[in-house]
Parts: structure tokens; sequence; C-alpha cells
């Protein structure tokens, strides 16, 4: 079976952002694997090794520099990258059309993976962008993922610590939710082992990609500014500890 798993060059989230020219962030900064997409590529490793001759295919959309996000999935397991070079920026609906004609340029996916996010855009769109292009079921945030008998049995979590389950023909698409597994990262000898792992780049162009007549533009950034209000809790212990529990589930909404 071949796995594909589509994996983003997003920036580091503990990185200062800069946004500049109102709609675009300065570049000059640490970008690595989306870790969500972390997730993604330990589980296809773990179906790898329960299905002798599977392949992993990583998939990226993005710059040159991209490669490195490609080579972080090698490290971590897949068998080779695909990757889909641009210099421009493309909305969910593009990204997928893009990843969509890439894989299917390459051979014939059996499951896809993708994070079930990305942390820069926070979108949650392009899966399903990809399982509608293929015509394939889609199951996301997957907290848990078993193979029997020809289909996927998933998990998908919901809010509140409730989670729907759900049977998949293959091919389908699975975006990997954090509480999937733990990332498999990579030793040295990993690393090393990736640098000599085939990347083959694509030239976004070459996909030949029909414009849509829908499409997305960021029109503007804006810093997320958190405001604060402190207050002091007055009283003896007992009326303390009732006063924060009010907070919690009356403003808060935790509880």
């Amino acid at each position: 079976m071949q796995l594909y798993i589509c994996v983003k060059h997003v920036p580091d989230s503990a990185a200062n952002i800069t946004i500049v020219e109102k709609n675009r962030i300065d570049e000059n900064l640490t970008f690595l694997l989306n870790p969500y997409d972390e997730h993604a590529v330990t589980e296809a490793v773990r179906i790898k090794d329960n299905l002798p001759g599977s392949e992993i295919i990583a998939v990226c959309l993005g710059k040159d520099d991209a490669e490195k996000t490609l080579r972080s999935a090698l490290a971590m397991g897949a068998d080779r990258g695909l990757l889909i070079a641009s210099d421009k920026n493309h909305d969910s609906i593009e990204t997928a059309q893009a990843l969509k004609a890439a894989i299917e340029q390459d051979g014939n996916p059996g499951l896809i993976f993708t994070g079930k996010e990305s942390i820069d855009a926070e979108g949650m769109q392009t899966m399903f962008r990809i399982g509608a292009l293929f015509d394939f079921p889609v199951a996301t945030n997957v907290v848990r993922l078993d193979i029997e008998s020809g289909r996927a049995v998933v998990d998908s979590a919901l809010s509140g610590g409730t989670a729907n389950t759900y049977e998949l023909s293959f091919p389908c698409v699975i975006g990997a939710g954090r509480g999937l597994n733990t990332p498999r990262y990579p030793t040295f000898p990993d690393v090393v082992k990736s640098k000599k792992k085939p990347v083959k780049k694509i030239a976004f162009p070459d996909l030949k990609i029909e414009p849509s007549t829908a499409g997305m533009n960021i029109v503007e950034l804006e810093p997320l500014l958190q405001s604060r209000d402190p207050k002091e809790i007055t009283g003896d212990a007992g009326e303390i500890a009732e006063t924060i529990m009010r907070i919690l589930k009356d403003e808060a909404k935790v509880i």
C-alpha cells in the first residue's frame, strides 16, 4: 500500500512573528515540520511496519526551503519525498489541488495522511478538500486508527473528551490528532540516512492546475493582543475557593 503524508512547512511556534506589508510575515525565522504532521508520519510508519511492502511518501507544497521539512519527515521514517515548488502562498483550495495532482502523477494512494490542522493558518480545510477532489472518505482529529478487514476504523475526537467511531473504506484521508500517538523523533543515524533518500521536485506550473473560480486572499494580519484585567480575591479560604469556582464556571466556562 502507498501511504501519502501531506506535510506543511510552518514557522516555529516559539518564533517572534513580525508582520510586514499588512498581509504577510517576515520569513527570516525558523520553519519546521507542522507538529500535527509529526503524528501523521509516526502513524504511517506504524502501519507500514504492520503491512510489509508498503511505501511512505511525504508531499509538501512550498518554497525550496520546504525541502528541510520533507527531510524531517524522511528522518522520521518516510521513504521518499515530493516537493511541489512554488514561491507563492496558496490557499487551501489551490493547496489541495496541487497535492492531489502530485499524488495522482506519482502513484496510487491507499491512505492519505495530514495533520488535523496547521499551527500557522489553522484553517482545518485541506484534508476535506483533498478528500472531495479524490472522492475519498475523510476523518479528522483521529486519535485511534486500526486497519481491519480492508477498512480503517477510527476514533475521531470531539470536544469534552468524547469521540465518534467511524469505519472508512480504502482509499481514505486521515487527519491526525495529537492523541493518536507519541511522535517518533529521529536519531542521528536517521537524520544521516534521510539525506540520501530521494526528494523529487515538481514545479507548481507543471501540474497544470485549472484556476479555480473560488479563492481566498489574506487581506490583513493583526497580532493577537490578549487583554488582562487582574482582580484581587479576598476573604477566608472557603470564600476564596467559592469565588474561584464561580469564575471558572460562569466566566471562564472551563468547568
